[in-house]
């Protein structure tokens, strides 16, 4: 199954729109969201998207009422971590700050979190895959990405939003090599 996975797109609609465009380019069979949408603004170019959507809130929406009745054409967001099965069987744990978790990893496959704004997929001590896709905004450290997940084999990979073309021209959906296990498999 292929799972796109983004968080912290912080409001930045042309960024949001990129990473709809990705998961839609790479046959994604479900969308997770790890927190930080902000606004109702982010909503719409959501709707674009070919497959399920499951998330959570992050600490900066500013108006939940209005982004979860927004939500709920579109797929399901809850308050974090929550936890679910997917349609293969994958445990996915989802939250927005990983220190939201205080040890309950256990029994899931995948841990997604956001909130630092620095993509990472790498292995915890217990061999789940940790899934940090960094930042669909891009606001703070002006590269932003989303992340794939394959869950079988069970590996993840990042996509950077603005990769160049060879006019020099950004476009979407071109690997990202960070200083991290960028696909790893286990």
């Amino acid at each position: 199954m292929r799972i796109g996975i983004f968080a912290d797109s912080h409001d930045h609609l042309d960024n949001i729109r990129r990473a709809v465009i990705v998961f839609n380019e790479h046959d994604c069979e479900l969308v997770v969201f790890a927190g930080d949408l902000v606004s109702t603004i982010a909503i719409p170019p959501l709707r674009q998207l070919n497959c399920p959507f499951v998330g959570c809130f992050g600490d900066n929406e500013g108006n939940r009422i209005g982004i979860r009745s927004g939500m709920s054409i579109i797929g399901h967001l809850a308050e974090p971590p929550f936890g679910f099965r997917a349609p293969d069987g994958t445990r996915i744990l989802v939250t927005h700050q990983r220190e939201l978790l205080r040890g309950q990893a256990e029994g899931s496959d995948v841990v997604v979190f956001g909130h630092t704004h620095r993509a990472a997929i790498q292995h915890d001590g217990e061999g789940r895959l940790l899934v940090n896709p960094g930042e669909t905004g891009g606001w703070t450290y002006g590269q932003p990405s989303v992340a794939i997940l394959e869950t079988q084999p069970l590996q993840a990979k990042l996509i950077s939003l603005l990769a160049e073309n060879s006019n020099g021209n950004a476009r979407a959906g071109h690997r990202v090599n960070l200083k991290s296990d960028a696909a790893t498999e286990r």
